[in-house]
């Protein structure tokens, strides 16, 4: 089964906002086998709807469409779909009960007749309940194709997708499954890794897809399958799974999307019941950002301090402005006192800590923008690791938080 998901509105097209719905969509209906063929984003306008709508038709079993269903006038979606289908606009008395309700308790003015135009929908389409506004979904079905229109709010597409859409979907057509395995691999690039596994990718069946997903600091992996028996497919992937850890397992950290560097650190620090801290300086607290984005962290995140400014390291962390005199506040050496000195100060099984250039100017320190050291201090030992991480601000402090994450996670894994 193919779908073509259509997302509506000029705000998109000026990029004011980031279309989070299609990608939210297609995540849903990749989970119960159905195939997205095609995303399109296209503006307010009835014959770009209408081009679209019949470009959709001849290559989708489905298409689904946001945007455009609001209770004023630049929201003609409806109207488009009344065209396409030579059907006229009708009021469901349940949306109208339920955008009532929704005023009464929820907005405190009167309803407008604009509001309750919204309970007017196709009279082919069914409707599909919109708990949380007073735009209802619309499902129209047209010789084999479904076609499926949506308000663009997200949460409000979210509930309706979850709780209409997908069961229906689920209950009236047939689907094969698909199946994909992601794996977390840190601190080897792209072409290395294909380099590494280059004759396992050119034997993998021809129903086995590989799909390499870089971004700073990692790449993901991810495997992708489908059929009609679920079994064989888990088998199969789990074969080649096995085949790739013997030739990466060193650098594979984690499966499925979720599993960040982060959290697999976590995840370790727990398991041991280890504790962190750490001190920033170069990355300003997008270390310790990163770890409490996780919920839970309290029972191994000790806390940490952002000593950006050279007075704040000798200030707070109590390093000697000797050490700093004769290495520079770039260097292993200060990066080892800070990571050492915050463990000592939280009371912390590892700490790590990060000094250096971002740029674009050299701040407190000679040292050439882009370069960093990273420190790590454990119950039995303090290090530090030079790197040379560009000429980008952005690019350096992402890539050492990511480099952070994968020193303590080797650390870890060796206490």
């Amino acid at each position: 089964m193919r779908a073509h998901i259509i997302t509506i509105g000029d705000e998109i097209l000026i990029g004011q906002i980031v279309d989070t719905n299609s990608a939210f969509i297609a995540k849903e209906l990749d989970k119960i086998g159905v195939e997205v063929y095609q995303i399109s984003s296209i503006s307010d306008n009835k014959q770009h709807i209408l081009d679209s709508l019949e470009s959709a038709e001849k290559t989708a079993d489905l298409v689904i469409l946001t945007g455009g269903l609001g209770p004023t006038k630049d929201d003609i979606t409806k109207h488009t779909l009344c065209e396409y289908f030579d059907d006229t606009l009708v009021e469901d008395k349940a949306v109208l009960e339920h955008i009532e309700n929704l005023f009464k308790h929820h907005v405190n003015r009167p309803i407008l007749p604009a509001n309750r135009s919204q309970a007017l929908v196709p009279s082919k389409a069914s409707v599909l309940k919109n708990t949380y506004g007073t735009a209802p979904g619309m499902w129209i079905t047209s010789g084999d194709t479904v076609f499926i229109s949506m308000p663009g709010v997200p949460f409000e597409m979210m509930a309706i997708m979850t709780e209409e859409i997908i069961p229906r979907i689920q209950r009236e057509f047939n689907r094969p499954f698909i199946v994909h395995r992601t794996l977390q691999t840190y601190g080897v690039g792209e072409s290395e890794i294909a380099a590494i596994i280059e004759d396992w990718e050119n034997n993998l069946p021809p129903s086995i897809k590989l799909a390499y997903l870089p971004a700073l600091g990692k790449v993901r992996l991810r495997l992708s399958t489908k059929g009609a028996d679920k079994a064989i497919l888990d088998k199969d992937l789990d074969d080649q799974i096995a085949l790739l850890n013997l030739l990466i397992g060193d650098i594979i950290v984690g499966y499925d999307d979720g599993e960040s560097i982060e959290h697999v650190v976590g995840d370790l620090l727990v398991k041991n019941e280890k504790t962190l801290a750490v001190a920033e300086s170069c990355t300003g607290g997008r270390i310790a950002a990163a770890i409490t984005a996780i919920p839970g962290v309290s029972s191994y995140f000790k806390g940490g301090m952002v000593t950006y400014a050279t007075h704040s390291k000798v200030e707070l962390l109590k390093i000697d402005q000797a050490l700093i005199d004769k290495h520079s506040v770039v260097s292993g050496e200060v990066a080892e006192a800070m990571a050492e000195a915050v463990r000592n100060w939280y009371k912390a099984d590892f700490a790590v800590s990060t000094t250096g250039n971002a740029g674009p100017s050299k701040g407190d320190s000679d040292a050439e923008v882009g370069t960093v050291f990273i420190g790590i201090a454990t119950p039995t030992h303090v290090f530090s690791v030079k790197y040379n991480m560009g000429n980008h601000r952005e690019r350096v402090v992402s890539k050492t938080v990511y480099k952070a994450f994968e020193l303590l996670q080797k650390e870890i894994l060796k206490n």
